[in-house]
Formats: C-alpha cells, structure tokens, sequence
C-alpha cells in the first residue's frame, strides 16, 4: 500500500524481502516457515506462507527465518531457539526481553551487519531508504554459526 502524506509518498507495506545477496552468502537452507506466496526468489528449499501457519508446522532441517517485524518476532525466535538449527534476520534490539529470553541464552552467535538493510520489495527492487534500524543475524546451533563464520557479510561476529 502507498500513501500520500503532505505531498511525499510513503510505503505503508509491511512486507519486505531480504536482499538476496544475504540469502546467497548464507544458504542454502532447507525451510523458510514465514514467507510469502509470491516472492522474488527462493530462500530455501521448502516454503511455508501464512496460509500454511509456520509457527505450527513441524520445522525439519537448517532454518532460515525473516519473521514478521514487531510483536510477532519474539514467538518465531522461541520457535528458532527451540529448533536449534538455524539464522534469523531481526532487528538488533539488544536491550528486549525477547533477546534476553531467546537470543543471549541460546544463539550460539551473533552477527551485527555493517550498515543498515535494504529489503526488498515484492518484485526484488531494493527499498528507497534503508530499514531504519541496524539488523542482527542470530545462529542457533553449530551449522548455522559456521554459515555466520564464513559468509564474508561485513559486520561484526560475536559468539555466544
């Protein structure tokens, strides 16, 4: 959806697409549990979508997870955590209660990206600003840390 406000353009979406040089640098996956139907590329292997309700299918192999932004994102990192086998995409907001119950205690790494993001939007284009918030990824189990360890993403690895 896009708006006018005061004679600028806003995009109202809340659906955004991570770069795909991420995904590149970091696959391949075997699951993404929360995508769209119609999406400029492929994350994984296997895709759930909202009609398929991820958070209740039975996750099988290494995740990659770019949750719903906001008050949903803590329920898909209690899943990520409880999976233990996979990376997610948020927002690095350190300081959340989200993080010290499902990131500090049970990522096995962390890595701050240089920068800020610019997702994509449903036909790949990157956004016209960037997301506005530095983004983290967060490794549950071992695998997915050497993902981390040897994608070569500018930014900073902390291990946990």
């Amino acid at each position: 959806m896009v708006r006018k406000i005061l004679g600028r353009t806003e995009n109202t979406t809340d659906i955004w697409f991570t770069p795909k040089e991420i995904i590149t640098k970091l696959g391949p996956f075997d699951l993404d549990p929360c995508t769209e139907l119609e999406r400029p590329w492929d994350t994984a292997t296997r895709h759930f979508t909202k009609e398929d309700d991820g958070l209740n299918q039975k996750w099988i192999g290494t995740v990659w997870c770019n949750p719903p932004y906001g008050t949903q994102t803590k329920i898909w990192l209690e899943k990520m955590a409880q999976h233990n086998n996979g990376i997610a995409l948020v927002f690095a907001r350190t300081e959340t209660k989200m993080f010290f119950d499902h990131v500090w205690p049970r990522a096995r790494g962390v890595l701050f990206i240089e920068g800020r993001l610019r997702f994509c939007n449903k036909d790949g284009k990157p956004g016209k600003t960037n997301s506005g918030a530095p983004s983290v990824l967060i490794a549950y189990g071992n695998d997915a840390l050497s993902k981390l360890e040897s994608s070569n993403i500018p930014g900073k690895l902390i291990y946990l």
